[in-house]
Formats: C-alpha cells, structure tokens, sequence
C-alpha cells in the first residue's frame, strides 16, 4: 500500500509540474490602450472635489433630518 501512496504522489507531483511549466507564457500588456487625451473621468481632480462636495452634503442632510423631535 506504501507504494501505490508514492507512485500516485509522484504523479500527481509530475502533472502539477507540467501544468506550471505550460503556464509560463510572457504576455506584453498595453495599459494605455484606449485613454483619450485627458484620461478617464476618474482620473480628473474636479470629479473628486464636486463628488466629495457632493457626498458632504448629503451626510450632513442625513445627520440634521434625522433627529426627532420627542
């Protein structure tokens, strides 16, 4: 039984080792494929100012409409 444990180990071991060996393909990615010439919306400043003004604004609404008058 001690063998067939080591000969199904080594195997299993032989294939892994295939499937590591196939995966070591070299990929050359492009991250600026498609950017226009001012980037994307998310990479603008004033995007991040009026969405920080914004989301201020409706915190403070949420805080001041939630209280009770009890």
């Amino acid at each position: 039984m001690n063998f067939f444990k080591k000969l199904s180990v080594l195997v299993l071991m032989t294939i892994q080792s295939t499937l590591i060996w196939a995966q070591d393909k070299k990929v050359n990615v492009d991250i600026n494929v498609g950017k226009g010439q001012n980037g994307d919306w998310y990479q603008q400043p004033w995007f991040w100012v009026v969405g920080g003004a914004v989301f201020i604004l409706i915190l403070v609404a949420l805080i001041r409409g939630n209280k009770s008058n009890t």
